[in-house]
């Protein structure tokens, strides 16, 4: 039928029918129009677009009531809640969060299409799980106000784990060695942990590109992957991987050649080259060289430089010549440095980690450093440093620091009871990170009738804006040992300490330290010699006023789990007034060695040596002690050194511990580092003034253990057997060990 044209008249008022749930202010403020302008067809169209647009209405009209225009809409329902059934594999936020991120969530649009894309995202995310036979059902329910409650019921299946991997075209190497190089794997003891028998095509992927480095490690510069071929039962249960390869021969560098420009600092960049000629090619070393080629043009300010590899193979001697091009393109200074993803963390606590200032050139090594010195502060799962170009200003970038915060508080509440404790309640609360401000803050409570302390300890890491750090510690302590008699006799330990740090360099900090504290003992039948010596010459309650003088150099790769690196520190405390006045030295050395890839050996050396000044004898419980965790393991906790008539255990003011462990990781678990097996020899003792420090003293043992990085901290779990005792030492082979190294 023919379109009949509306005559233009003066709009006397707008009416709004069919709305539900709307707001009517967002249907008005869409319009192109208003009352008293005058309407016509071009308004009309126009009205009827911008309503569509936005994305509110099935359907929308226009009738004409005289001069009063009347708009009739058909509202799309909205969801107003998602709901789900049978989800085990994964937990219900993020799935949420999948589909929110896909337009799908509370509040928003209902349609098939909206139902489809949900449907295909639940999916898609069991699919990065191997649950490739997982269905989705949907139920919309209607509620009022034009809404739909939304429910997804999903049979997640079985998942459909890797049956075989076979690799064809190998020569050079068996196919154990290469499937040893993988990720993925078929189903072990320990696949329950790793979850390394479920199949994605990432993982794949990844796992390709490790067997194409191998080779290309090892010379062969023709290998190619002719093609994967990944074959599913039908019944989505197991999957078979074929993997086929072409190797070519491997080669030879015959010589490296630099090309292009290197700022006339040619030499410089020489040093740098890892390739050696006369040697296999290897792909690592090519692309260590180009890494250090990058890093030093960083260094100088070309953040955009390019270094371009490429090789001449002569295939009739079986050589290659590796000729490398340096771009340094245009030097650039840091215009401004922004961070994101720190809800929690102030900007200022990041930003006083940096070494790399705003409006300065651009330096690599200042941007590396301060990225790990961010990384170091243990407030961030991820830490991560974007260059981006600033438009219009090739001279100039801009830094974006990405960070994940991590939960760094923690607060612990337990209760006991037990025939020589009674009730005991404990109670802590520590958080690393207190209000974004970078601050420590920690309170201890234990009320155990035979053990009672309560401490509270704050650190200020930039008590300066130089960086000195300022810790505080004030505490109160009491014990009720029980000796072999069965009396128990009262040690009390009230104090207070406050300790600086003074940072040199990037990896040397120095201590210093002021502290005020007080032993009280009580009187008891049975009470040890070394404490009835004690009280003789100080008294029930002596006093010392103890000043610390403290280095360290921190080296290692990871300070909670380390794999490579070197770790050492030194304290000296001394106290020259009060009842009680000594001097006490304690040195720790550790290094970590990695090799064969996988493997790491940790070895921890510890010294101490203490004595007592101006003709006073040395404080008994300023001892050392050894035997059990963090010392000579299989020896029962601080059960070294020598014993008094009543049958306790005092230690020594001299100490000496030796400690080293190989890590292996746990069979089935793959190439994961946060669960392994280690072996252990352990050495050590401790010896009091009396005694001389003899070699032939040294109590030793072997044996091995589980090590996993926890939620908590690292953990530990050792079974051992003595190698050298002696027949009043007491043995405990298996231990358990949480929060360090060793």
């Amino acid at each position: 039928m023919p379109a009949w044209a509306v005559e233009p008249f003066e709009i006397r008022d707008i009416r709004v029918e069919g709305m539900q749930r709307s707001d009517p202010g967002t249907v008005f403020g869409a319009l192109p129009f208003r009352i008293g302008d005058t309407y016509n067809d071009e308004k009309g169209a126009a009205a009827l677009r911008a309503l569509f647009a936005t994305g509110l209405f099935k359907d929308v009209r226009i009738d004409l009531e005289g001069p009063v225009v009347v708009l009739v809409v058909d509202e799309r329902s909205f969801i107003a809640a998602v709901n789900f059934s049978g989800l085990r594999e994964f937990d219900k936020d993020t799935i949420l969060k999948a589909l929110k991120d896909n337009g799908i969530g509370e509040g928003m649009p209902f349609d098939k299409a909206v139902i489809d894309r949900a449907e295909q995202e639940i999916k898609r995310q069991y699919l990065t799980r191997s649950f490739y036979g997982a269905e989705v059902v949907t139920t919309a329910t209607p509620v009022e106000r034009n809404r739909v409650d939304v429910t997804f019921t999903v049979v997640e299946g079985e998942i459909a784990r890797i049956r075989d991997i076979s690799i064809s075209g190998n020569q050079a190497y068996s196919q154990s060695e290469l499937l040893d190089l993988l990720d993925l794997t078929t189903g072990g003891w320990m696949t329950w942990y790793t979850k390394s028998d479920r199949y994605a095509r990432t993982k794949l992927n990844a796992d390709l590109e490790k067997i194409r480095s191998f080779y290309l490690n090892n010379g062969f510069l023709e290998f190619d992957i002719k093609g994967t071929l990944v074959t599913m039962s039908p019944d989505k249960q197991s999957i078979d991987i074929g993997i086929t390869l072409h190797e070519g021969r491997p080669y030879s560098v015959a010589a490296v050649r630099m090309e292009g420009e290197y700022l006339g600092r040619e030499e410089e960049f020489r040093t740098k080259v890892q390739i050696r000629p006369g040697e296999p090619y290897r792909g690592d070393d090519v692309s260590a060289t180009v890494r250090q080629f990058s890093e030093v043009f960083a260094n100088y300010g070309y953040a955009f430089a390019r270094v371009e590899q490429r090789t001449e193979l002569d295939r009739a001697t079986g050589t290659v010549t590796v000729v490398l091009t340096g771009v340094p393109g245009l030097r650039v200074n840091v215009r401004r440095i922004n961070i994101s993803g720190n809800s929690l963390t102030r900007d200022d606590v990041i930003r006083r980690e940096f070494r790399q200032f705003e409006s300065a050139w651009y330096d690599g090594r200042k941007i590396k450093l301060s990225r790990d010195r961010v990384e170091r502060l243990g407030y961030f799962t991820e830490v991560a440093v974007e260059t981006q170009e600033v438009p219009g200003a090739p001279d100039q970038v801009d830094l974006l620091l990405r960070v994940v915060e991590k939960p760094t508080g923690s607060l612990m509440l337990s209760a006991g009871y037990s025939t020589a404790d009674r009730l005991a309640l404990t109670a802590s609360i520590r958080k690393e990170n207190i209000f974004g401000t970078g601050n420590y803050l920690g309170i201890d409570l234990n009320t155990s009738r035979l053990s009672r302390s309560m401490m509270v300890s704050t650190v200020d890491p930039y008590y300066t804006e130089d960086g000195i750090s300022r810790a505080i510690e004030v505490y109160y302590r009491t014990s009720r040992p029980v000796n072999s008699l069965g009396s128990a006799y009262t040690l009390a330990t009230p104090g207070a300490t406050i300790r600086f740090g003074i940072p040199y360099t990037e990896t040397d900090t120095v201590f210093v330290g002021l502290g005020a504290e007080q032993m009280r003992v009580g009187t008891a039948t049975g009470i040890p010699l070394s404490y009835r010596n004690h009280v003789a010459i100080f008294g029930n309650n002596s006093t010392g006023f103890p000043v610390t003088l403290g280095w360290a150099r921190e080296e290692r790769d990871n300070p909670i789990a380390p794999t490579r690196g070197r770790y050492q520190r030194v304290n000296l405390e001394t106290s020259l007034v009060g009842d009680m006045q000594y001097a006490r030295a304690n040195y720790q050395f550790q290094q970590y060695l990695p090799f064969l890839r996988k493997f790491t050996l940790g070895l921890n050396a510890e010294l101490g040596w203490g004595e007592g000044l101006n003709g006073r004898p040395y404080p008994v419980f300023k001892n050392f002690y050894g035997g059990g965790l963090g010392s000579v393991r299989v020896f029962e906790q601080s059960s070294l050194g020598a014993v008094d008539v009543t049958g306790a255990y005092n230690g020594g003011n001299r100490r000496l511990n030796l400690n080293s462990e190989l890590y292996v990781p746990l069979p089935g678990t793959g190439n994961d580092k946060t669960l392994r097996i280690f072996g252990f020899v352990d050495a050590g003792n401790v010896w009091a003034s009396y005694q001389p420090v003899e070699l032939s003293d040294l109590r030793s043992s072997y044996g091995v253990g589980l090590s996993w990085i926890s939620p908590v901290g690292p953990l530990k779990l050792s079974y051992g057997l003595p190698l050298r005792a002696f027949s009043r030492d007491k043995i405990q082979r298996l231990q358990f060990q949480i929060g360090t190294a060793f």
